[in-house]
């Protein structure tokens, strides 16, 4: 997943690569390796290849008005009935949700705010009674999928539980993981494509009668952003191939790097392309607006950078891991 996202990304954004949606020509599937992972064997059985042939389609609801990166306090409630769940409470951010036929919705079932556990993961269908999509947020990048839903008394059976009950936070760390990498990768490509289209330009355009790209203001930013991307791509490449090789949490601390690291670089070459380019650059006939908005976004989402950084000093120091 890594390498194809960094492949087409680095080759501007297109048909190939459509930053509305995270989706694209390479499937966000987490949502179905949740699934695979955690769900019964009727829900594999019943959605996973509907999922992947695109059939039926998964939206996922962690964040919360009140709360975002920090997933332990949930106002979000499910309490049992019988063989039912009745759910009550408010998602923020439920990309998908204009297309989905089901989400994944996070609601607390039992213990305290800050617990990690006592929160549980339910398939609930976009079409049931109390759950509606309010509005799409107006972002930096429209048109926007991120939906601000509202969930009045939603029941669904208990069969609807996706894992045990009470441990959804762990699955949803497996989702925001594989999602870490995916920005990092993708951030990773779209950065090396701000580069390499800045070197085109700076070699062609002339000042004074020489190349830009022969005087030292320009040589310097670029020399270090081409810098950053070879190293970023090793850091990339391996922490990927050890997320196929170990269990989430144990590279946790390694994809933050990459993510943080990553998002921050493309920001950075976008910059540098608007700025070397000029006033060109600044307008939408040029792609480097339209990635730095795409992609400023990836500095929040899936955890704040700052919540990246408090997840490698935690392992670092010994707090967490």
């Amino acid at each position: 997943m890594a390498l194809v996202r960094e492949h087409l990304a680095e080759r501007g954004p297109g048909l190939h690569n459509v930053l509305q949606h995270e989706s694209a020509v390479v499937g966000n599937f987490a949502t179905a390796r949740l699934l695979l992972r955690y769900g019964s064997d009727e829900q594999r059985v019943a959605l996973l290849e509907p999922m992947i042939d695109g059939d039926v389609s998964a939206a996922f609801a962690l964040s919360e008005p009140a709360h975002g990166s920090d997933a332990t306090h949930m106002d979000t409630t499910a309490e049992r009935e019988g063989d039912e769940w009745v759910i009550d409470g408010r998602k923020r951010w439920t990309t998908g949700m204009d297309r989905a036929d089901y989400v994944q919705l996070f609601a607390r079932t039992g213990g305290e705010d800050g617990d990690h556990t006592g929160v549980t993961n339910f398939l609930v269908p976009t079409d049931a009674d109390g759950l509606e999509s309010l509005y799409n947020h107006w972002t930096m990048l429209m048109p926007s999928d991120h939906a601000e839903v509202e969930v009045d008394g939603v029941r669904v059976p208990h069969e609807n539980v996706v894992g045990e009950v009470g441990a959804g936070l762990r699955q949803a760390q497996d989702f925001v993981h594989e999602g870490r990498i995916r920005q990092a990768a993708s951030s990773l490509g779209a950065a090396q494509f701000c580069i390499d289209e800045t070197a085109d330009f700076a070699n062609e355009r002339e000042t004074w009668g020489e190349p830009l790209a022969t005087r030292q203001a320009i040589q310097w930013p670029m020399g270090e952003l081409h810098t950053e991307a070879e190293m970023l791509r090793n850091l990339v490449y391996k922490t990927a191939w050890m997320l196929d090789q170990a269990d989430q949490l144990a590279v946790s601390d390694k994809v933050s790097m990459a993510n943080y690291r990553a998002n921050r670089l493309v920001c950075d070459a976008a910059d540098w392309a608007i700025q070397i380019h000029g006033g060109l650059g600044y307008t939408r006939a040029s792609p480097f607006e339209h990635v730095y908005r795409h992609h400023r976004r990836y500095r929040i989402t899936e955890g704040t950078e700052q919540i990246q950084m408090r997840n490698v000093t935690g392992h670092l120091f010994g707090f967490v891991g």
